[in-house]
C-alpha cells in the first residue's frame, strides 16, 4: 500500500521523502499505509527507484539542512500506478483480517466475556468514526474526490458497528449463548 500512496503523491508533483512522509500524515493516509517508522518511506522509495517507477529529479544542498533528494514519477511509474489502482478498484482482495478470525474462535470465551469485548469494540468503532468525520472537515471545501477513502472507512465502520450491535443484542437477550457442554454436543453431532 505504501508504494501506491507514494506514487500517488509523486503523481501530484516531485518531492523529497520527508515531504512525502508529512503529506501522508497530514492527509490521514497513515490509516491505509503504515508509516510509523520513517525509514519505511525511504525503504519503499529505494524499491520504487530500483523498479524504475520513480527517479531522482534533483539533489539539493542547503548549508543549514541535510542534502535533500527530490523524486519524480516515471512513465513506467504512471503506468504501474494506473494498473494497480484499476486492479484494486475492480476486484476485492483476499485479505486476512483479525476480527473474523477471532469470531471463528469466539466459543473459547464465555458469552459474558465476548459481550464485554464487543461492547469495547463498539465504543472504539464509534470513536474512530467520529475521528474520521472530524478529519473530513479539517480542510474546508476539499473536493469529495479526495475524501473517498475516508467515506469508505466510515461506511465500513458503520456496517461493522451495526453488525456488532446486533450480536450484542442477541448476547444480552440470551438468544446467542453457549457452554462447554453445548459445544461438545454440537461437535459430536456434526463429527
Amino acid at each position: 500500500m505504501l508504494a501506491l500512496v507514494l506514487l500517488s503523491l509523486l503523481a501530484e508533483e516531485p518531492m523529497h521523502p520527508y515531504r512525502m512522509h508529512e503529506m501522508i500524515k497530514e492527509r490521514g493516509k497513515d490509516k491505509i499505509a503504515n508509516v510509523g517508522a520513517r525509514n519505511s518511506v525511504y525503504q519503499t522509495i529505494d524499491r520504487l527507484v530500483r523498479a524504475e517507477l520513480i527517479a531522482v529529479r534533483e539533489t539539493a544542498r542547503d548549508e543549514r539542512r541535510p542534502e535533500r533528494t527530490v523524486y519524480e514519477i516515471t512513465d513506467t511509474g504512471w503506468a504501474a500506478l494506473r494498473e494497480w489502482t484499476a486492479d484494486m478498484l475492480s476486484a476485492p482482495a483476499r485479505e486476512y483480517p483479525e476480527f473474523p478470525a477471532a469470531l471463528a474462535s469466539v466459543m473459547v470465551l464465555a458469552p459474558e466475556d465476548v459481550t464485554a469485548r464487543l461492547e469495547r469494540r463498539a465504543a472504539d468503532l464509534r470513536t474512530a468514526m467520529a475521528a474520521d468525520r472530524e478529519a473530513m472537515t479539517v480542510v474546508p471545501d476539499l473536493p469529495r474526490l479526495f475524501l473517498l477513502d475516508e467515506e469508505y472507512s466510515i461506511a465500513v465502520r458503520e456496517a461493522e458497528l451495526a453488525w456488532v450491535e446486533g450480536v450484542l443484542a442477541a448476547l444480552r437477550s440470551g438468544e446467542l449463548t453457549w457452554s462447554a457442554a453445548w459445544i461438545r454436543e454440537v461437535a459430536e453431532r456434526f463429527a
